[in-house]
């Protein structure tokens, strides 16, 4: 088994690899202005999440396979991943780490994400709202939902800091990918860690080297790939018409280059008796020991085979080699 992972400077400590929730907040919808462009009428709501659940499938996931640290956000399901969450961590949540966001507007009655406010009192309105939905008296990381938040971002740090020292929340970041966003707000004392994708095929070297040089904790979502690095789609794969992928095609352009080079690499992803999904949990470990993975569920099996990672460990140096040479060869690098 892996050693626990440290969150940055927060001291926080977490298991090698934690959970993504939203999958299990179920369906939602979003009338903002960040609508996908394949949607041409932005008078209707665009149907969200990851389809339906079985709630009593997602309280039975997770904690009693080493993994300690669950991400969600007040968005997924419009609240409905976090009261989940609160409900498995019944009488157990010192046991976790709890991660969530903030910064989008939610009716969470109508289940329909509305915008950002990221006013100081829309944050603690947040905050409440996510303390209440979890049944706790403290979130251990509070994460800005939001990339376009830009700027002046001392408002919203000072109002982070109170909810600090308040102990409301021990530690904050952002889930963003974009590095030269991260100046202002990463000197702030308790800025503590930041979520981003990093994969085999989604390379972001900036955001890492930000969080070594900072002492901040990597929390990397889309870590399989959106179910690419897990071996879920081949070519024959079909979508449905209202849902989170609606658009990819797997038979040509794109999405055909990457089936090809998920193929190409997973022969070594594989060695050592691990799966395709552990195979690329398992690259992120090997590019520090600071990143901690957290890929999405929905299922106990899901849970089980990627924790199941932690026990083969990081890729050797030998392997990662050898897939950045697969990659090279393939156009991909």
């Amino acid at each position: 088994m892996m050693k626990p992972r440290e969150l940055g400077r927060s001291g926080i400590e977490a298991s090698p690899m934690g959970l993504g929730g939203l999958p299990i907040g179920g369906r939602f919808w979003r009338t903002d202005d960040e609508c996908d462009p394949w949607q041409t009428d932005r008078t209707k709501p665009l149907p969200e999440g990851w389809g339906p659940v079985d709630d009593a499938e997602s309280i039975r996931a997770g904690l009693d396979l080493g993994v300690c640290l669950i991400d969600a956000s007040s968005s997924y399901g419009c609240g409905h991943s976090e009261q989940i969450i609160g409900e498995a961590l019944a009488g157990r949540r010192s046991e976790v780490v709890l991660v969530t966001k903030y910064g989008k507007m939610i009716d969470e009655k109508a289940k329909i994400y509305i915008g950002h406010d990221v006013a100081p009192d829309a944050i603690r309105c947040s905050c409440q709202g996510s303390l209440r939905r979890r049944s706790t008296d403290y979130i251990d990381v509070f994460l800005l939902h939001w990339s376009g938040a830009e700027g002046d971002v001392a408002p919203i740090a000072e109002v982070l800091e109170d909810l600090v020292q308040e102990g409301k929340i021990w530690a904050y970041g952002w889930s963003n990918h974009q590095a030269e966003l991260m100046g202002e707000f990463t000197k702030h004392e308790n800025f503590s860690a930041i979520e981003f994708p990093h994969s085999i095929l989604q390379r972001t070297p900036a955001m890492l080297a930000v969080c070594e040089a900072q002492d901040i904790g990597a929390l990397i979502r889309s870590s399989l790939g959106m179910g690419l690095l897990a071996g879920k789609f081949d070519s024959n794969t079909c979508f449905p018409e209202d849902g989170i992928r609606h658009g990819w095609d797997m038979k040509t352009g794109r999405g055909a280059e990457t089936l090809k080079a998920v193929k190409a690499v997973q022969e070594v992803s594989t060695s050592s008796g691990r799966t395709l999904a552990q195979g690329a949990l398992a690259w992120i470990w090997a590019q520090s020991d600071r990143p901690i993975p957290i890929p999405a569920f929905k299922t106990t099996a899901q849970v089980q085979e990627n924790a199941r990672a932690m026990d083969l460990g990081p890729l050797s140096e030998a392997q990662i080699a050898e897939i950045e040479q697969i990659l090279k060869q393939e156009g991909r690098q």
